[in-house]
């Protein structure tokens, strides 16, 4: 009887480095190859084509949904803090936004703000 054909360890391949290298074959590369074809297509685009206005809405519409959805029925720790609260922090935000909407960065932020800093003081005994 002869005994199975059993591919030989590869030296480099198999030591400390492989979680590595199959994060970057794995994860990396198969999702950086779709930026960089987006990248090279997106050149020959009009920004203020139809085609791309829905694909704006559609991108709009999905973070909508996720904001709604975390708000609504948060996962994990946010189920602990009220909804008030939550929806406060949104309205904290929001009202950052309508006031300079240049100012992104400094609505999350006090958003965020908010909320942590509405949970402690509620959730603290």
């Amino acid at each position: 009887m002869t005994q199975p054909l059993i591919t030989q360890p590869i030296p480099w391949l198999d030591g400390p480095f492989w979680p590595f290298l199959a994060l970057l074959l794995f994860a990396v590369l198969p999702t950086e190859i779709w930026r960089w074809l987006a990248v090279a297509f997106s050149r020959r685009l009009d920004a203020n084509s139809p085609a791309l206005e829905w694909v704006r809405a559609v991108a709009t519409a999905l973070l909508a949904g996720i904001v709604a959805k975390l708000i609504v029925a948060p996962p994990g720790a946010l189920a602990a803090v009220p909804l008030a609260l939550r929806v406060g922090a949104l309205a904290v935000t929001l009202g950052i936004m309508l006031f300079d909407r240049r100012r992104v960065m400094l609505a999350v932020l006090a958003g965020e703000a908010a909320l942590i800093g509405g949970a402690y003081w509620l959730l603290t005994p």
